[in-house]
């Protein structure tokens, strides 16, 4: 296993602004010979939640790791957050999908086989990145098809710009401007050509509101997106894994029998839709 952090404006020789971040974790399983002689493993690229404030450790290792038991690359990014609106912390998003799709070989990762995954405001993070690609203010990045990722996972996102809402994470993300702010719900950003959704709440999340994902899918089913939701019964904001990895076990959340079982179904999801680790011959 190697673990690596990678300064993506360092990488990209981008000017840094102040105060951000835009520092990659890459967790990349190293194959053995004996496995296969040419391996190449679906990615994922991980965005914490933390109301654009902060970003939120226990939404990055310990999914980081789950992932990586399943054969993944997982990759963290630990994105830029308030004083820093948008679209400094979607420009970084977007360097991280460049950089693992540039660096496929070398990490032995499918470049058509990543993914983008965000909890809470990194789930509308995630959003943006999977319906904002190919805005202008990406452009400098790179061209769309090194950004965009090839699915999406939104974890009790923050996503809905206009009524009852997370009103921190936007109030964040848009530096107050309410203008800039109806631009950025992903409910009016959604698109027929954007990437499949995986999609969790939890109905009583006491901080963000289900009806974020309630008025996103409907969204996505009027545009005739692909995707999957599950709305557990119970449990608080900021789940993550939902057990011992995330919490301490003195602290273990109360949650409904099945929400555990989210990522197991998130990851069942991105195998249907063709994640898969592919073992190929090397010629002689």
């Amino acid at each position: 296993m190697n673990v690596k952090i990678v300064d993506l404006y360092q990488y990209y020789r981008f000017q840094t602004p102040e105060g951000t971040g835009g520092r990659l974790t890459c967790w990349v399983q190293q194959t053995s010979g004996k496995v296969s002689a040419c391996r190449r493993r679906p990615a994922v690229l991980i965005l914490p939640g933390g109301a654009y404030r902060w970003t939120s450790p226990r939404e990055a290792e310990p999914v980081a790791l789950r992932f990586v038991s399943r054969g993944y690359a997982a990759f963290v990014l630990d994105y830029s957050c308030a004083p820093a609106a948008f679209p400094v912390a979607l420009r970084e998003a977007a360097m991280a999908m460049r950089f693992i799709r540039e660096n496929a070989d070398r990490l032995e990762v499918n470049p058509h086989m990543a993914a983008a995954m965000g909890f809470s405001a990194g789930g509308h993070l995630c959003g943006t990145l999977g319906t904002m690609y190919d805005c202008p203010e990406v452009a400098q990045i790179g061209p769309a098809g090194l950004i965009r990722p090839d699915a999406l996972a939104l974890c009790y996102p923050v996503a809905v710009a206009w009524g009852n809402t997370h009103e921190e994470s936007f109030e964040n993300i848009s530096g107050g401007s309410r203008e800039l702010r109806q631009r950025l719900s992903l409910d009016r950003l959604v698109r027929p050509d954007m990437p499949p959704v995986f999609l969790w709440h939890t109905r009583d999340d006491g901080s963000v509101p289900v009806r974020n994902s309630l008025v996103l899918a409907q969204a996505l089913e009027a545009a005739g997106v692909d995707f999957a939701m599950h709305i557990y019964r119970h449990g608080q904001h900021g789940l993550s894994t939902a057990d011992e990895q995330a919490y301490p076990v003195y602290h273990l959340p109360e949650t409904s029998w099945d929400v555990p079982g989210w990522l197991e179904a998130e990851i069942r999801f991105f195998d249907e839709i063709g994640f898969k680790i592919q073992d190929y011959e090397v010629e002689k």
